[in-house]
C-alpha cells in the first residue's frame, strides 16, 4: 500500500479513531429508542459517521494520485496555543465572571490566533456571537449558565 497523499491518510486515521472513540465511549449510556433517544443515541451516531468520513477520506489517500504527495506542513503552534489558552480561560472565567464577560474573551482571544486580527471584526463577532449564545442557551434551553460576574448577582 503506498500513501499518496500524506494530509488525507493521516487525517482521515485521526477522524477514524476519533470516531470510533465518540461512539465506543457512548455505549457506556442508555441508547433509548428512535421515538426517546437516550443520552447515547446522539453521540453514538456522530462517532460513526465521522469513522465512515475518516474512512472514506483515508481510502481516497491510498487510491487517488497526488502530484507531490501532499505533505504534511509544519504545526502551526502560536494557533495551536492561543486558541488552547483562550478555551481554558473561558472553563475557567464562566463560573466567576458570567457569560456576558467571559464569552467575548474568549471571541477575541481566538481572533488573536489568526493572520488577519481586526477590531472590528473580533468586535462584530463578539456582539453576535454572545447575543446568539444568551438566545439559544439561556432562553431557548433554559441552561443554567451565569450570565452576569459574581460580584454583581451577589
Amino acid at each position: 500500500m503506498k500513501i499518496k497523499s500524506q494530509r488525507n491518510f493521516w487525517s482521515g486515521l485521526m477522524f477514524v479513531i476519533v470516531g470510533l472513540a465518540f461512539a465506543w465511549g457512548a455505549t457506556n449510556y442508555s441508547f433509548g429508542s428512535s421515538a426517546r433517544p437516550g443520552p447515547a443515541y446522539f453521540p453514538f451516531g456522530l462517532g460513526v459517521l465521522m469513522a465512515i468520513m475518516g474512512a472514506l477520506v483515508w481510502f481516497a489517500s491510498v487510491t487517488v494520485e497526488t502530484e507531490d504527495g501532499d505533505p504534511i506542513g509544519a504545526i502551526a503552534w502560536k494557533p495551536l496555543l492561543i486558541i488552547t489558552a483562550a478555551v481554558a480561560i473561558f472553563g475557567f472565567l464562566l463560573p466567576l465572571l458570567g457569560m456576558i464577560v467571559s464569552l467575548p474573551l474568549l471571541i477575541v482571544i481566538s481572533a488573536l490566533a489568526g493572520d488577519e486580527f481586526h477590531w472590528k471584526d473580533a468586535l462584530l463577532n463578539t456582539v453576535i456571537l454572545t447575543l446568539g449564545s444568551w438566545l439559544i442557551f439561556i432562553k431557548g434551553l433554559n441552561l443554567v449558565i451565569p450570565l452576569w460576574p459574581k460580584f454583581i448577582t451577589g
